[in-house]
């Protein structure tokens, strides 16, 4: 039997680190889209509320009072309110997330043959 001091390949593959740098460029771009949805959903709720409370208004009631229907017109929107705040938060944390590790990697990232190749005006006419 022999007996060796350096380590013998298992055969096992390696564990590879995960590249994060193809799951960041789709973080921030869709952690930025949801989060401009996110603020033209929160926008329009807003303007429904100031609406809402402009109509209350207009017979001589005010939108703070303690009546169920003031009440029940103020909680309106509330779900909707809360889920587009956390979203929001959710998908800026995300954007932020990938554009801080596309920032660290800027210039760590392998040129590989990732089937893109070159192409001219002549390949694209076929002259």
């Amino acid at each position: 039997m022999e007996d060796s001091a350096g380590t013998q390949p298992s055969g096992l593959p390696q564990a590879r680190k995960p590249d994060l740098v193809k799951f960041a460029r789709p973080a921030l771009i869709a952690g930025s889209a949801v989060a401009v949805v996110c603020v033209a959903l929160l926008v329009i709720i807003l303007f429904l509320d100031t609406f809402n409370a402009t109509v209350y208004s207009v017979g001589g009631k005010n939108i703070q009072d303690a009546t169920d229907e003031a009440q029940e017109i103020r909680s309106l929107y509330a779900g909707a309110r809360i889920g587009g705040i956390i979203l929001l938060v959710v998908s800026l944390l995300a954007a932020v997330g990938g554009a801080v590790v596309l920032y660290l990697r800027r210039g760590t990232v392998e040129e590989g043959d990732d089937g893109d190749e070159d192409v001219d005006l002549e390949d694209l006419t076929g002259r």
